[in-house]
Order: C-alpha cells, then sequence, then structure tokens
C-alpha cells in the first residue's frame, strides 16, 4: 500500500518524507486555505520535496474553467495530479486530461457506481471518502471492498483506490487487507501506526536494565 499524507503544511510533509514512509501528497481547498499561503507557491514547494504524485484541486464546477484550471495546473510539475470532483464535468475534465498523459485524482466518491465511471474516464485514482461515510452511519470500509472487487473484475480498469477521510488506523489496516493500492491520512493518524503499548512498554523495561548495567555504546 501506498502511503500519501493529507496536508498542505510544509513542515509535517517534511517530517513525513524524512521518516521514507511518503510516496505522495494530497491537498485540497480547504487544507491550502487553512495554510495561509498562495496556491501555487505550496504546490511547488511540495513538489520539491516530494518525488511522488501530489494531488492539487481546481477550484470551479463547470467544466470550461475546470477543464483551464486543470491545464494550467498540470503544468506545474511533472508529479501533479490534478484533482478533480466526481461529477459529470468533473468527470469530462478528467477524460481530457488524462488522454493528455496528466495524472487525475477523482474525488469526493460515496458509490461504487461513481468509482466505475472515474475508471472508464481514465482517473489515476479515485477516492473514496471512508470517514464522511461512517459519521453518517453508512459503511465507507464497505464501499472500499467493493470498488477493490469491481476493479480487480476488469483488467483494463488501471484506476487505484485512493483511500480518504481516513479517521483511525483500523482504516488503514482494515482498507490493506481489502488491496486498496493508496491511502492518505493526516500525519497525526499516520503517526498512531507506530503506537502499541506493548512496544512501550517493552522498550521501557529495555532501557531500566541496560541502566543498571552502568555502560554506554558510545
Amino acid at each position: 500500500m501506498k502511503f500519501f499524507v493529507d496536508t498542505a503544511e510544509i513542515d509535517e510533509i517534511k517530517d513525513m518524507a524524512d521518516s521514507g514512509l511518503l510516496d505522495g501528497v494530497t491537498t485540497n481547498p480547504s487544507l491550502i486555505a487553512k495554510s495561509g499561503r498562495n496556491f501555487k507557491d505550496v504546490i511547488l514547494e511540495i513538489c520539491d520535496i516530494v518525488d511522488g504524485p501530489v494531488s492539487a484541486e481546481v477550484a470551479s464546477t463547470d467544466y470550461e474553467t475546470m477543464r483551464k484550471e486543470g491545464l494550467e495546473i498540470a503544468k506545474w510539475a511533472e508529479n501533479i495530479a490534478v484533482k478533480v470532483p466526481l461529477t459529470e464535468a468533473g468527470l469530462k475534465v478528467c477524460k481530457e486530461l488524462s488522454d493528455q498523459g496528466t495524472m487525475v485524482n477523482v474525488t469526493l466518491c460515496f458509490s461504487a457506481s461513481q468509482a466505475i465511471l472515474a475508471a472508464k474516464a481514465g482517473a489515476t485514482f479515485i477516492s473514496p471518502f471512508v470517514g464522511r461515510l461512517d459519521d453518517i452511519s453508512q459503511d465507507g470500509l464497505g464501499l472500499i471492498s467493493d470498488i477493490c472487487r469491481i476493479y480487480d473484475n476488469y483488467p483494463d480498469f488501471h484506476t487505484e483506490v485512493l483511500v480518504a477521510s481516513i479517521r483511525n488506523p483500523l482504516h488503514i489496516v482494515e482498507a490493506a487487507k481489502m488491496g486498496a493500492h493508496v491511502m492518505t491520512a493526516p500525519p497525526k493518524v499516520i503517526k498512531q501506526l507506530y503506537k502499541h503499548p506493548l512496544t512501550e512498554s517493552g522498550l521501557a523495561a529495555f532501557v531500566d536494565d541496560w541502566a543498571k548495567t552502568g555502560q554506554s555504546i558510545l
């Protein structure tokens, strides 16, 4: 499973990149707004840090403007994935950009039927939102399972399932079991994967026993 981090904060991205765990970055208009910085400046800086795909989202909803925005964003760096919403206009833009060799991340997916459309439009990534479905008492991970099963049935589909709106480590583990290609999560959720009480208690015991020896490696 590829690990993307969902943030527009440069320091967080650098920290994740230094860990060796980072395969890409996803952003959205809300994350850019939270950063308080210029959109293009942020995306270019991220692209310099990360070799993998960096999702940068269009800001409009009509086809003509979305198309122009997508073409402009695609020029900024080779590793940009233009992010478009799962609407009729968004999929039309997806098809055009994909045909030109641009990576496209189709976002705000909430059903398997939408995911089929995105794959047929040539999307590089489909982003189903697990946590937002869970929030309204629907089965977010069930959607991931359905999409993975459907995509596996059709070798001509090359769209990768990018699990988004992840709220906890269990979402990541269960999606990995289902064969999802990518997950994207905030840094704090990714760092929770390190944690286990037995690791912490075991390490504390090792440190305490070593201190009793009075030795030093350095």
